[in-house]
């Protein structure tokens, strides 16, 4: 069976124990295949290419990042490629290996690219488990400088004015100044025993990054210092065992006006103050997506790749799909009037927003697909475990 579940990381385990999925195994309930439909849509792909030779089976959190009228795509190897974001062109590429050579690469077997891909400032910032972050020219693909984190970096590098940072997998939020990788600050916070291997990437707003931690909580962290204003937790662990007490939050906490939404493994999914930190309300869900939304709507896929609607007002639910269940769903996106996600097995999935409905489907490439699709106006970008990058409308 093909599984791309997130994998366990603790130094005292076994290697047996490294590759469990976590204390609810996804093996209690079968994988559901895949669901006839009556469809209203018809997705079509309107360019596709290949880079380099994808992520493969590893755990990655590589995507597309699209600015400057260029689509920026990297594999976990260490080809980086911009394309015109509306022909697929390519615009220029560069090998992240050759151009970092002289750093922390010269002793690793290839970039391990799993950061990333972030675009701003003119520049493209991607980062890897080996802990370099880099930092190339947007227009030319030109190395402008790095730097070493002290973890690995497997979430997309957050940039908020003359700043970039990154979460480490050793439990840190490091800033970087943007225009030459100076080191500014680091912010860390406690790492459990047991953790899932994976980070959020921070939210920048107001003067603060806001980020979840290994253990359950969101922290903001000011931009100036690197100091904490609060930290709340939004799940308490509980249980008499590790995997039972694990609540990492994984994702990148999401700001609509004054309120915070964020969701956490093994935990609530919740609405909370952004001045304060007060936790406005909560709900039991169990999550290491990203959460997506549209007008008072959250949309939310579980660790069973069930999805949710849930109302941001009160928590309250007002709809859910099964169809999908245990086939390894991205995170999901809101794309026009639907719900987009894609599976292990390379289908493309369109939901009614409204309704929770399967209402279309397309299928990319049967090597799968990882990572939450990216919305630009009317185009959807998608990349897939071999390697492909598509660009995908409706008609």
């Amino acid at each position: 069976m093909k599984s791309w579940c997130k994998t366990l990381v603790a130094c005292s385990l076994s290697i047996g124990l490294l590759s469990a999925c976590s204390s609810s195994d996804v093996e209690e309930e079968p994988i559901s295949p895949l669901p006839e439909i009556e469809a209203s849509v018809f997705p079509e792909i309107s360019w596709s290419t290949s880079v380099g030779s994808g992520v493969g089976d590893y755990y990655s959190r590589l995507r597309p990042a699209a600015r400057y009228d260029k689509l920026f795509v990297a594999d976990r190897y260490g080809e980086v490629v911009a394309f015109d974001e509306v022909t697929g062109d390519k615009v220029w590429s560069r090998n992240f290996s050759s151009a970092f050579k002289d750093n922390i690469l010269a002793k690793n077997k290839g970039a391990k690219l799993a950061a990333g891909v972030t675009a701003a400032r003119d520049k493209v910032f991607i980062g890897g488990e080996s802990g370099l972050l880099g930092a190339l020219d947007a227009e030319t693909g030109e190395k402008v400088w790095s730097a070493i984190a002290s973890g690995e970096l497997l979430s997309a590098p957050t940039v908020a004015e003359d700043v970039v940072v990154v979460s480490t997998s050793s439990g840190t939020l490091e800033a970087f100044k943007v225009d030459d990788g100076e080191k500014l600050w680091t912010y860390e916070s406690k790492l459990p025993t047991l953790t899932l291997r994976g980070t959020g990437s921070a939210t920048y707003e107001a003067g603060g990054f806001f980020v979840g931690t290994a253990d359950g909580k969101i922290a903001v962290v000011i931009k100036n210092n690197g100091q904490a204003a609060w930290e709340q937790s939004i799940y308490t662990p509980k249980g008499g065992n590790e995997f039972t007490r694990m609540a990492d939050v994984d994702m990148q906490p999401l700001i609509i006006g004054e309120n915070l939404y964020a969701v956490s493994f093994n935990g609530n999914l919740v609405s909370m103050e952004l001045r304060t930190g007060r936790i406005v309300w909560s709900r039991k869900y169990s999550s290491f997506h990203e959460l997506a939304s549209s007008g008072v709507s959250l949309f939310l896929v579980d660790d069973y790749s069930r999805i949710y609607s849930v109302d941001r007002r009160n928590g309250l639910e007002t709809w859910s799909n099964t169809e999908l269940t245990n086939r390894n769903l991205t995170s999901a996106a809101v794309f026009k009037d639907y719900i987009v996600v894609g599976d292990f097995e390379g289908y493309l999935h369109f939901i009614d927003k409204s309704t929770g409905t399967l209402v279309g489907r397309i299928e990319v490439d049967d090597s799968g697909l990882y990572s939450q699709p990216l919305i630009v106006g009317d185009s959807i970008y998608v990349q897939t475990r071999a390697g492909k990058v598509a660009r995908i409308t409706l008609p």
